[in-house]
């Protein structure tokens, strides 16, 4: 039998299908872009996700072979949804989606602030505010929007709302529903009734059906059976959130193991029992064991953006050579850099180009280049937007080991940018933890289409997972490096405390 994953992200949807022994047959990929039409606003319209998911699904299964019944199920996880999108009782969208870069709803976190104490939020919650979260979201639209507060029925993440249009059927995982934050309870696992009323969310516009990560949403619909080429009537297991799916699939089960997920932003997490909470980082249910075990993860607004922005607006010559000969722009770009030493000679940047999510917590952060003398070339600034990125990641993990957390002294490092060694040997030097690769460039998808498995009874035990699993070349810290990079990383902390009076002003 063979089993499929999708992952809709927040700029593109990709889809795999394994074989029972994960071996990748089969992928496909769509891209697709996210609406701003104002200052510090992202949102999406599910249409982009659902094309994605149909057309994804089509073309890897096309591309494997195989027969229709060979395919067992299908799960789904997605991108963090913030808001989730407006529906009402024909779950029919009414407004489009605030996803999780989506800053707007500033005065809603500052009335929190000033109207909820902390200890009560975080109490029951295990989270703090800002406008990352969805219930802030979700007020802002309560606020702004009164008519589509009134006509909704209820706020459905991306993903569900896809499983939604692929079965009729509607629910959500546990780890969509706890990343709403604020109106969860983390140790009952269920809506606080107390938050909601605190906060003015009707719960009855919240999902009313919460099921596990592994259990059966919904089966697929005869229409989209035939759109797709897959059987009617193979389930489609509930999936979650991608960050702690992309964790799973690195096979991380216990405690102490830890991975970073670098795409187009970067989540940091770990797993426990549920000890190490903090208001710093994010904490909700894991995506397998949820009754047990809390994903807690630091997620920075910016990764692979960084490198994306530069390339798009000051490499436009390695762009045209990319075009002319395949070899990537940004490798080039590596290229031009190889010779730049710790730290770029003097330049700090503050990677805070959309605000910044933990463990600062700030909308009004901005990116910030610091030191540039007329000595800098172009190859100092990439290098040091790529350094900023791992300074980053290592006060996620500051702030975790300041909660208690004991974490390997491997990381493991996923998504797009784990593609570029160069990079992932600074994620090594300035974390201080040495870099594990997976063999195959596949992440949330990978750990979908074994939650697939878990959900069709092809599999017993997440713990089965570790098989599907093989790394790379294990990328060491350099001992050097890191004693020289924190003088950087101290430079970096001081220079956001210096500077995020005047990023408010500006």
């Amino acid at each position: 039998m063979y089993l499929m994953g999708t992952d809709i992200g927040t700029q593109g949807t990709k889809t795999i299908l394994v074989d029972e022994n994960g071996k990748l047959i089969s992928e496909a990929f769509e891209e697709y872009s996210v609406i701003t039409p104002k200052h510090s606003w992202a949102e999406q319209w599910p249409n982009v996700w659902t094309e994605a998911v149909i057309n994804t699904i089509k073309e890897s299964f096309d591309k494997a072979n195989i027969k229709k019944e060979e395919v067992a199920g299908i799960a789904i996880s997605g991108l963090y949804g913030g808001s989730g999108i407006p529906v009402d009782k024909n779950i029919e969208p009414l407004y489009p989606c605030l996803i999780w870069m989506d800053r707007r709803a500033k005065k809603e976190t500052q009335w929190v602030k000033d109207n909820i104490p902390l200890e009560k939020i975080f109490g029951i919650t295990g989270n703090y505010v800002d406008s990352y979260y969805g219930f802030t979201k979700m007020m802002w639209i309560k606020n702004n929007e009164p008519e589509i507060w009134k006509s909704t029925y209820q706020f459905v993440t991306p993903k569900d709302f896809v499983i939604y249009e692929l079965t009729g059927e509607l629910s959500t995982d546990y780890s969509s529903a706890g990343n709403i934050g604020g109106v969860f309870d983390i140790k009952k696992r269920k809506w606080s009734d107390e938050m909601c009323d605190l906060l003015g969310i009707n719960c009855d516009k919240l999902p009313s059906n919460i099921i596990k990560s592994t259990d059966v949403a919904g089966k697929l619909k005869k229409e989209i059976a035939d759109l797709t080429g897959l059987p009617e009537g193979m389930p489609v297991i509930s999936g979650g959130i991608d960050a702690p799916v992309a964790q799973f699939s690195a096979g991380v089960l216990k405690e102490g193991e830890h991975v970073a997920m670098a795409g187009t932003s970067m989540c940091w997490g770990t797993v426990h029992s549920g000890k190490y909470l903090t208001p710093g980082l994010v904490s909700f249910p894991y995506v397998v064991e949820e009754e047990s075990k809390i994903y807690t993860f630091g997620g920075s607004a910016t990764s692979g953006a960084l490198a994306r922005w530069f390339r798009d607006q000051f490499g436009i010559y390695e762009k045209n050579v990319e075009a002319q000969t395949g070899i990537s722009a940004y490798t080039m770009l590596e290229m031009e850099g190889k010779n730049i030493p710790v730290g770029s000679d003097g330049i700090v940047v503050l990677p805070y180009f959309m605000g910044e999510r933990s463990p600062i917590w700030d909308p009004d952060a901005r990116g910030t280049i610091f030191g540039l003398s007329l000595s800098h070339t172009k190859s100092h600034i990439y290098h040091a937007l790529l350094e900023s990125a791992a300074y980053s990641l290592r006060h996620n993990m500051e702030t975790g080991i300041e909660a208690g957390m004991k974490l390997d002294p491997e990381c493991w490092i996923v998504g797009g940018v784990a593609k570029s060694s160069y990079w992932v040997q600074i994620f090594a030097d300035i974390t201080g933890y040495n870099m594990k690769r997976l063999s195959k460039d596949v992440e949330a998808p990978f750990g979908d289409a074994f939650l697939a498995g878990l959900g069709t009874n092809i599999f017993d035990s997440p713990d089965e997972i570790k098989k599907w699993i093989s790394f790379r070349p294990l990328i060491e810290v350099n001992e050097k490096r890191y004693k020289e990079y924190k003088k950087y990383y101290d430079i970096f902390l001081e220079l956001y405390k210096n500077t995020k009076d005047l990023m408010k002003k500006i």
